[in-house]
Formats: structure tokens, C-alpha cells, sequence
């Protein structure tokens, strides 16, 4: 009786410590005492700063087409062609941070805002090609947001056509995670004007709502580890695991009469 005692305390345990749980699926759970759901506050992104590489749409436009249609090239229209239009004429910032814009030629963008990048540009129009007392309009957006996934989420880069988007739409966008994924520490890979930094989000935490990270940036890289259990072999369910110990133990019982009768 003791083996078989032994046997099914070891099963139980297993099952227990190597199942997939809620916990570990479960996205924004309240881990404190259940009272603060509705006081939450989502912390709001800082304005985005443009980096190398980036690909900016500018369009400017006045009482006149004709006037401006020297600086709006053509084929930029996102649709039909998944942005890739933007790719060969949209303006691409250089390593030096710069733009080639037409006649006004190089515009340092580095470290701007969008909307700094849009005063600048129209400032510069003003100052250059047109009067002042030119009624132009110019219009300044990133050519979409791009990210990759890799790790346990799979991999890929995509490119999302909003102005802001947090962590968890990003991820349902590339397929969302699957269960052996490891939501409690995602890593994120953000590029800085100085390099690249890591931080990390619980998105099994509610708090997630209050991290500087929640919202993704251009560029970002998302890192999605697995969890422990896969490394270990172990099923996602308990069925899985009960399936996987029978057949164990289906083998050590057959190789123990077998070399017993020998």
C-alpha cells in the first residue's frame, strides 16, 4: 500500500505544480485586495520622438493645389498597398536625423515630436517658398507604428496604422500568446536616442495600466518568454499530464515484468 500511496501522492503533486492556471493566463488581474478596479488610471504616453529610420508622411496643403504639389509626392496612400507606398516616398529620416524635403532640402528631425516636426516644416515653407500671409496647412503623421513579436508569441514584424496603441492590442494584432507564454514578464526592447533599453510589464497585473510601457513605441521589440513548465516538458492541462504519467508509468511497469521475467 505504501508504494501505491507514494505513487499517487507523486501524481497529485505533478498535476498540481505543472498545470497551466487562470493566474497564468488571466490578462490585468486585480492582485490586491479587489477595491481599486475602478481607480486605475491609465498612465497616457509621452509624445513620440522621432528616431532614425523612422519614415515620416508629410502633406502640405493650401487654397491652391498647385502650389504644393511639388511637396506632396505621389503613391503616398497607405491603402491597396499595406503603407508600403510610404516606404518609396514618404521621407525617410537618415542617420544623421535629417529629412530631404523638396527645395527647402535637409530638415533635422531627430528628437522632435510630430507636432514639432509639423511647426518646423511649416515654418520653414513660410520662411523660404511661401508669403507669409500663405494660407498653408501642413500635416505631419508617422508612416504607422511598427513593432516586432518574438520569443513564445511567435515571430514577426507588423505595422499598425494608429497614432498610439498599448501592449495587448499590439499582441492580439500578432495572433495574441499562447498559453506556454509567460505574461507576468514581458520584455520590451525600446530604442532610445542613446541606444536600446529593456523593461519589463506584468500584463497579468491591472497595475500594467499605470506602466510608462503599456503604450508601445515605434520600433519597440517585444520580447515573450515561455514559461518554466515548457522547458520541463509538462502539459498545458491536467489531462495532458495525467496522459504523459500514465504513459510512464505504463513503460516502467512493462520494462519491470519484462526484466523480471527474464
Amino acid at each position: 500500500m505504501k508504494p501505491n500511496f507514494l505513487v499517487i501522492i507523486l501524481v497529485f503533486s505533478v498535476l498540481l505544480t505543472s498545470c497551466i492556471t487562470n493566474k497564468d493566463l488571466v490578462y490585468l488581474q486585480d492582485k490586491g485586495d479587489g477595491t481599486n478596479n475602478d481607480l486605475v488610471i491609465t498612465e497616457l504616453p509621452k509624445p513620440y520622438k522621432v528616431q532614425i529610420n523612422d519614415i515620416l508622411s508629410i502633406n502640405v496643403k493650401a487654397l491652391d493645389p498647385e502650389l504644393v504639389d511639388i511637396f506632396n509626392p505621389v503613391g503616398t496612400s497607405n491603402s491597396g498597398s499595406g503603407g508600403g507606398g510610404l516606404y518609396f516616398n514618404g521621407f525617410t529620416v537618415d542617420l544623421h536625423g535629417n529629412i530631404e524635403f523638396p527645395i527647402l532640402g535637409k530638415i533635422n528631425v531627430l528628437g522632435y515630436t510630430i507636432d514639432e516636426v509639423k511647426t518646423k516644416v511649416k515654418n520653414e515653407l513660410l520662411k523660404q517658398y511661401f508669403k507669409e500671409t500663405a494660407e498653408i496647412f501642413v500635416t505631419v503623421k508617422l508612416s504607422g507604428l511598427k513593432y516586432t513579436v518574438t520569443g513564445e508569441g511567435g515571430a514577426g514584424v507588423y505595422t499598425i496604422f494608429q497614432d498610439r496603441v498599448n501592449i495587448i492590442e499590439a499582441l492580439a494584432n500578432a495572433g495574441d500568446l499562447p498559453p506556454t507564454a509567460d505574461r507576468t514578464d514581458i520584455l520590451i526592447i525600446r530604442q532610445y536616442p542613446g541606444g536600446q533599453k529593456i523593461h519589463h510589464i506584468d500584463l497579468t497585473d491591472i497595475k500594467a495600466l499605470q506602466s510608462p510601457f503599456y503604450y508601445i513605441q515605434s520600433n519597440d521589440i517585444i520580447l515573450v518568454k515561455s514559461l518554466k513548465r515548457k522547458s520541463l516538458g509538462m502539459g498545458q492541462t491536467a489531462l495532458q499530464n495525467l496522459t504523459t504519467i500514465a504513459s510512464i508509468l505504463s513503460v516502467l511497469v512493462s520494462t519491470y515484468f519484462l526484466t523480471k521475467n527474464l
